[in-house]
């Protein structure tokens, strides 16, 4: 019976004598060893041998990323204007001796940290920069509250603000300055708009005078030339009919008044106000002419005298 309770004792003992021999530190943290109460090492993750009695863990250091929430506050910007505001800060441990021996509570120094910061930084703008430059104040809160941290072995990886939220009344004016804001570039555009269309109008008018004045230039200038042709061509014509003169030759004479002539008389049968026409039975007055033309030209040979002539009327009835 004795030698059973003396086993159980040994065994007993054996066991505490492992459990504060040998520390397992599982991966992610970090312990701190202290002998007699003075702090002599840190262990990292894995299977560490202490000396009894002596030594012992001190504090258990979580390495991994930690996220700790920065509650809600007021802050007053630099225009006077109450805001409630709140952020998140992402930390980490990179020196567990540090962050276990210079700092009484991390969390809470952290958190007081960033609430007393986030009011500096939010104080020192105006609502408009407040509401529009989030990714400035999360710069300078990151600046400021890392450079605090980095003596107690903890690094500041961001801070993000979460809700920023003015007054109802401000909300309420701010909505209505955005409606006027929106109203107003909406009749700019529209102005704008008209603008552009009545330039191309303007635009559109002025090209369709110009080709209408190059068409009507276009037309004064064919209808210049074809007179001008024309004239040729009758001057031409007077000048052969003057040279067959000229040369005795009568023909052409009787063949340029008789043209003439048929011209005029057709032109007297087209006329919307005749309505009777009188055709001469025989082309004495062409005879008549040229028998004058010859004796005042003194040249070619002997025309026949013109035989009597009578007229016959011709109804003619226009429709």
């Amino acid at each position: 019976m004795e030698f059973f309770w003396f086993s159980a004792a040994l065994v007993v003992m054996a066991v505490i004598f492992v459990t504060t021999f040998v520390k397992i530190v599982p991966q992610g943290r970090q312990y701190t060893l202290e002998r007699f109460g003075r702090y002599l090492r840190t262990l990292d993750p894995g299977i560490h041998f202490i000396t009894p009695v002596m030594d012992q863990i001190g504090r258990k250091i979580s390495m991994m990323e930690s996220v700790l929430d920065v509650p809600r506050q007021e802050v007053i910007t630099r225009d006077n204007v109450m805001v409630r505001c709140d952020a998140v800060v992402f930390t980490q441990v990179f020196d567990a001796a540090k962050a276990a021996y210079e700092v009484e509570d991390l969390r809470l120094a952290i958190t007081n940290l960033s609430l007393t910061n986030l009011r500096t930084v939010i104080g020192s703008m105006e609502l408009d920069e407040v509401l529009s430059q989030r990714d400035t104040i999360n710069a300078k809160l990151l600046q400021t509250i890392d450079a605090a941290t980095t003596p107690w072995g903890v690094k500041v990886v961001r801070i993000e603000i979460k809700d920023l939220s003015p007054p109802s009344d401000l909300n309420e004016a701010m909505a209505k300055q955005m409606k006027a804001e929106r109203e107003r570039r909406a009749e700019i555009t529209q102005a704008e708009g008209e603008k552009a269309a009545a330039i191309l109008r303007a635009e559109g008018h002025k090209q369709a005078v110009i080709l209408e004045a190059e068409g009507r230039r276009e037309s004064a200038f064919r209808d210049a030339e074809g007179r001008e042709r024309a004239a040729e061509a009758e001057a031409n014509a007077t000048r052969m009919v003057s040279e067959a003169i000229a040369a005795g030759d009568v023909h052409a004479l009787n063949y340029f008044l008789g043209q003439s002539y048929v011209e005029a008389f057709g032109k007297l049968a087209s006329s919307p106000q005749q309505r009777t026409v009188i055709v001469p039975t025989e082309l004495s007055a062409i005879a008549s002419a040229i028998e004058g033309v010859r004796q005042l030209t003194q040249a070619g040979g002997t025309v026949p005298p013109p035989a009597a002539s009578g007229r016959t009327a011709v109804p003619t009835t226009k429709s």
